[in-house]
């Protein structure tokens, strides 16, 4: 099963040579919804490759705030923890499982020898990093730039294109935490996009009807 899955989400991307290696060497772990799969100044010794599910990456300030930073998909990777990894340093993101997933964790003494050994590992993980580095632009820009009206709905359309359904299975509370505000404000803009005809709010989901 674990072989298939790795076949099915990367055999478009990595060869057969690299993805027979990564079947003998990686470790399968699943993990179940809000689990944490790599914390805030945890070593790590490995990068995860994420086969199903949906994996959020969040920051922590001073004070112990999350922030969203991005999403994981199966088929993706996190560069920041491959540069952790690479620099033998200690995680500075927080990675939790978004819904139920599974990934087979590859150990670090292996990803810098495929990268000077194999071209398309060495693709990926490039544009790994690339693709990481512009949703971070892009969390900037959302910060700087929008409003929290428009970010709650920004917010809204991306889980919804993660979880391919309109209809979302989330609470006020989870949103602020990932917004990084209150429950408050979140629960008035959601108000406030119910009666702009965006959504639909119902008990623990929210019905998203334009995007």
């Amino acid at each position: 099963m674990t072989n298939s899955l790795l076949q099915q989400k990367f055999n478009q991307i990595l060869d057969d040579d690299i993805l027979n290696e990564i079947f003998q060497s990686g470790v399968f772990k699943a993990f179940k919804k809000d689990d944490i799969i790599i914390d805030i100044n945890q070593s790590l010794n490995f990068i995860p490759l994420l086969l199903t599910g949906t994996i959020k990456i969040l920051r922590e300030d001073a004070h112990g705030d999350e922030l969203l930073l991005y999403f994981l998909e199966a088929g993706d990777t996190c560069a920041m923890s491959m540069t952790c990894c690479l620099k033998t340093s200690k995680s500075n993101i927080r990675a939790v499982a978004e819904s139920d997933s599974s990934l087979i964790l590859i150990p670090v003494s292996k990803i810098q020898h495929w990268f000077n050994t194999n071209q398309s590992w060495r693709n990926f993980i490039l544009e790994a990093y690339q693709i990481r580095f512009n949703e971070m632009l892009e969390t900037i820009d959302t910060l700087a730039f929008m409003k929290m009206d428009e970010r709650v709905f920004k917010y809204l359309i991306d889980k919804v294109k993660l979880n391919a359904s309109t209809s979302l299975e989330i609470k006020h509370n989870d949103i602020a935490d990932d917004l990084h505000t209150s429950r408050v404000v979140i629960s008035r803009i959601l108000k406030q996009l119910e009666n702009e005809s965006k959504i639909k709010l119902m008990r623990n989901k929210i019905e998203v009807l334009q995007f």
